[in-house]
């Protein structure tokens, strides 16, 4: 990947009234900030918009069920922001916890009933009349696929989500509930990263490229375990470090760009609470990215050469 800075390059369409910034901010921590204010809140909203991230990543669970409502008070508090942005959401997840504390066993939930009441909780907890895009977080062992079907396609009918799509989904998942819905699924949320990079041949991405629906990367630093060096990897993460000096970047810059590179067009879900970072998660635009530094990472990756 070339340097490119044009506007274009940086969003993708994912429906005719529907596109989303290439990386996406995501909240799974915004609950565990020492702040948790409207006004820390709208910071992060705020330096995510400066460099033309407008899509935020939620879930139901995420912060024990509260960070819909976290986001929602800063949403509140600045309503001018919620035309500002695209909001992802995921359900299907219930833990003993939070407004599901009742609950005997984590499980998954994907029957009709339970995906829309959790669609219209979202809605009434981040205070938006619209999710741009509802993601069903896992897939489910024990799912009516026509029943979860139909309750997607009314949501999107209903006007109340704009699209919808899956994470953490196998072909073979992704298929079966395609195969009961009217709407056209339109990503899938899964891990990828350099630490993660099997789903470069295990035929997750090849799956989506085929369709030309682009993949959502969540954990695309590897849990940040990349930048620590806590997760291994040596010869990779030197690898990262002396291109990121190379350029005068950071490591997480050089593993974000990777992904970018990719022509299946991957949305990388960055989450952090450090302002600071929040601020250069558009660096990974400035990195020079050709195929052989790709395929350099994706050595270190593998740790052995491609055959």
């Amino acid at each position: 990947m070339a340097k490119d800075s044009t506007a274009t390059a940086r969003r993708i369409e994912l429906t005719d009234d529907l596109s989303l910034s290439r990386i996406v901010y995501g909240t799974w921590r915004l609950g565990d900030a020492d702040d948790t204010s409207p006004a820390a809140v709208r910071a992060k909203l705020e330096a995510c918009l400066d460099q033309g991230i407008t899509t935020i990543d939620q879930a139901d669970i995420y912060g024990g069920y509260m960070a819909e409502e976290i986001l929602g008070a800063a949403l509140n508090d600045a309503p001018e922001l919620k035309d500002r942005i695209e909001i992802v959401t995921k359900c299907g997840i219930v833990v003993p916890a939070g407004r599901h504390s009742a609950a005997k066993v984590k499980h998954y939930n994907t029957s009709g009933h339970h995906i829309i009441e959790s669609a219209e909780h979202s809605l009434k907890l981040m205070g938006i009349e619209r999710i741009d895009l509802l993601l069903i977080h896992r897939p489910d062992p024990f799912m009516n696929h026509d029943e979860t079907g139909a309750a997607l396609d009314a949501l999107v009918a209903q006007g109340k989500v704009r699209a919808v799509g899956v994470s953490n989904f196998r072909p073979h998942d992704f298929t079966l509930l395609q195969s009961a819905m009217e709407t056209q699924l339109v990503t899938n949320q899964i891990e990828i990263s350099l630490s993660r990079p099997e789903s470069f041949v295990n035929g997750d991405i090849a799956f989506l490229q085929e369709r030309r629906l682009p993949p959502m990367a969540w954990s695309p630093l590897g849990g940040g375990g990349l930048m620590t060096g806590k997760s291994g990897h040596g010869a990779l993460r030197t690898a990262l470090a002396d291109l990121a000096h190379r350029q005068g970047l950071e490591m997480s810059a050089v593993a974000v760009a990777w992904l970018l590179a990719h022509p299946a067009r991957i949305l990388p879900v960055m989450g952090t609470n450090n302002l600071d970072r929040i601020r250069a998660l558009s660096d990974a635009w400035q990195v020079e990215m050709d195929r052989q530094t790709w395929f350099e990472l994706y050595t270190r990756a593998l740790g052995h050469e491609v055959p």
